[in-house]
């Protein structure tokens, strides 16, 4: 029994396969993060792109995607938050932290992933990249971090 790589717990047959195979439908936004990110884990690269909105493909590279993809070692997903992105759901937004390893260097890549479902189906359309939570503390000292989520102390920011 090989467990899935998504982090779902779940037997990979009976998880992400099946929707990377296209003998199931993914459900929900989420289920199709989770299905792109055991493609990448699996190098599955023509999912990965038959997964993308066609309306946003224009640069995408097939080769230099799998190579990357290839050469990492997957770590894990964590979703954050599912905002919409449901059955019922025309469109979603899935928070997610991929962690994997390129190059004996550790990674993290945290996104706020955008789905829309055109025809039935679950496509992704875009990543922003996300931000910083604030920061918030009863009392804020002078060095302490902004609560903004600049990253930059108090006293050079917010709290002049």
């Amino acid at each position: 029994m090989t467990m899935c790589p998504c982090g779902s717990g779940r037997n990979y047959t009976d998880c992400c396969q099946p929707i990377i195979a296209k003998t199931r439908n993914a459900e929900t936004a989420e289920q199709l993060m989770r299905a792109r990110y055991s493609a990448y884990a699996n190098a599955e690269m023509d999912f990965i792109f038959e997964s993308t909105h066609p309306d946003h493909r224009a640069g995408y590279d097939h080769e230099g995607t799998r190579t990357w993809a290839e050469e990492s070692e997957w770590l894990g997903l964590t979703i954050l938050s599912s905002r919409r992105g449901g059955v019922d759901d025309a469109s979603g937004e899935v928070e997610f932290v991929a962690r994997f390893r390129e190059k004996d260097t550790l990674r993290e890549h945290h996104e706020s992933g955008q789905f829309e479902k055109k025809d039935g189906s679950w496509f992704f359309t875009e990543g922003i990249m996300a931000k910083p939570k604030p920061i918030i503390s009863s009392k804020i000292g002078r060095n302490d971090p902004c609560t903004c989520g600049s990253g930059l102390k108090y006293k050079k920011c917010c709290g002049r």
